[in-house]
């Protein structure tokens, strides 16, 4: 059975010639269904550069890209988009809601584009929104909810139909430390239930959460750690 995620000899090279930035210099990885992993690394690291990778948001200039045994590595823009929309949820630091929508409304909006009918929309909403502790917050605004509250909803939306992967972007950045410690409590428990998660982050603290720890350096992977003190 192939790795969920298989990346070979990655480079993504920008200004090609004399100025050329690798942001991704040859890099190598795999992420087996069920893991938890954290990618760590300061500004200008390539972490970002890597999540673009993994998350279809952008193509490699050389190497291969392997997702669930499909070669993603040069798919087109539409095809990239189906992959992420059947693959992947995403929770970016900035929350990115629509502050004239509801919580429940938020988390309905990708399922409307994907064609889910109104009623099963409803339903996977509800039940996302539940499960982050939301039940009683559906139809409030971003603006009537704590930034914690908003990520929470911003979960919501990205488990609402059950991807196999969570794609988190520094999903703390904007939060205070309890927020913070509530967001991954969240994030852990959706990997104690089967989820995928890869984690993006420049905190050593957070990324001491996750069960696997890669640190990015320079465009490179620098070390790739089992955790001995991750706690289940």
């Amino acid at each position: 059975m192939p790795a969920l995620v298989e990346v070979q000899d990655v480079c993504k090279i920008y200004d090609p010639g004399e100025n050329e930035v690798r942001a991704l210099d040859h890099v190598s990885l795999t992420i087996d269904e069920g893991e938890f992993v954290a990618i760590i690394g300061q500004s200008g690291s390539g972490k970002s550069t890597l999540m673009n990778m993994l998350g279809c948001l952008d193509t490699p200039t050389s190497g291969k890209y392997m997702l669930h045994g499909t070669d993603v590595s040069h798919m087109t823009d539409d095809e990239q988009s189906d992959v992420r929309n059947r693959e992947i949820g995403f929770i970016f630091q900035g929350f990115n809601l629509i502050p004239s929508l509801t919580a429940i409304e938020n988390v309905e909006l990708p399922l409307m584009y994907r064609g889910v009918s109104k009623k099963t929309r409803m339903e996977l909403s509800k039940t996302a929104l539940e499960r982050v502790g939301l039940a009683n917050r559906m139809t409030h605004k971003p603006s009537e909810l704590s930034g914690g509250q908003q990520q929470r909803v911003a979960i919501a939306r990205a488990i609402a139909q059950a991807p196999p992967i969570l794609l988190a972007d520094e999903p703390t950045g904007n939060l205070d430390s309890g927020s913070s410690r509530e967001i991954i409590d969240i994030i852990k428990k959706l990997h104690g239930e089967g989820r995928t998660v890869i984690l993006i982050t420049h905190d050593p603290g957070i990324a001491s959460r996750a069960k696997r720890i890669i640190t990015i350096g320079d465009g490179k992977i620098l070390s790739d750690v089992i955790n001995d003190k991750y706690e289940e």
